[in-house]
């Protein structure tokens, strides 16, 4: 019950560790939501989700199936216009300003949409171009991501005969072509066999010590190896915003966590 009242404060973190929010931590908010809701008729997807994400965080977005994550994500990146509330990208408000948002946002929508007849290769080429890069810029970007992703054996191979945990890769490639500041992911490690997931998790690592991660997933051991923060949600309502221990206070595990912050009442 507690864990719950510690998230009634709008706009972040539960207020104690390293993580407390930009007002008091100093940091720079590089992801706001502020009372983000979705209506759809008298259904609520979500309703007046608020958090702030600092620059160097790697925040850990849970929920159930069904709880909202993949619908605040997509208001979060601008893909969703809100109901009701405000999401912001590095400052910029993604409702009136989502051009200069996407500039520093990379973004990996669950299932995320591929060419299957392009190549890995063609298919960054063809982001590239869209942004704008320079030809020099271009295969700059290109190698770093492909040898991030570990896209050499594939590179030339059509999108559509990849694997899931190819096509998965090919899509992080490409949310991370332009260098952004932010990375939304939503399930980055979905389909992906344990040896993959390893790489996933020691590259989103690296990452993350640079950059502001948001990511949804449900491999709660992910979470501990991956995220100081977790944000949970349930039935489309912030249910706890704390650190990875605060989530645990009990020792019991995050698994006995998850299901008492997502069963109250049931």
């Amino acid at each position: 019950m507690n864990a719950k009242q510690n998230t009634t404060k709008s706009g972040g973190t539960s207020g104690s560790g390293k993580n407390g929010p930009a007002t008091e931590g100093g940091g720079e908010p590089m992801i706001e939501a502020i009372g983000l809701s979705k209506f759809y008729g008298p259904f609520a997807a979500c309703r007046d989700i608020s958090f702030t994400v600092n620059r160097g965080e790697v925040v850990a977005f849970l929920g159930p199936n069904g709880a909202g994550k993949s619908t605040t994500m997509k208001m979060l990146t601008g893909y969703l216009a809100p109901s009701q509330g405000l999401a912001k990208i590095a400052g910029h408000n993604m409702a009136t300003d989502r051009l200069a948002g996407a500039e520093r946002l990379g973004y990996l929508p669950e299932n995320g949409p591929l060419y299957p007849d392009m190549t890995p290769f063609s298919l960054l080429e063809f982001f590239a171009d869209a942004r704008g890069m320079s030809q020099e810029r271009k295969q700059e970007r290109i190698e770093v991501v492909v040898e991030l992703c570990m896209l050499q054996s594939v590179l030339y191979k059509a999108i559509g005969k990849l694997s899931k945990g190819y096509r998965q890769r090919v899509g992080m490639a490409q949310a991370l072509l332009h260098e952004p500041d932010v990375l939304i992911l939503d399930e980055p490690t979905a389909g992906l066999d344990p040896n993959q997931i390893r790489e996933v998790r020691h590259a989103l690592t690296r990452i993350g010590q640079q950059k502001t991660i948001l990511l949804s997933t449900h491999i709660l051991q992910e979470v501990r190896a991956m995220a100081s923060r977790v944000i949970l949600i349930n039935e489309g309502r912030k249910v706890f915003d704390g650190t990875v221990d605060e989530l645990d206070k009990n020792h019991a595990g995050l698994d006995e966590a998850f299901h008492r912050l997502t069963t109250a009442g049931v």
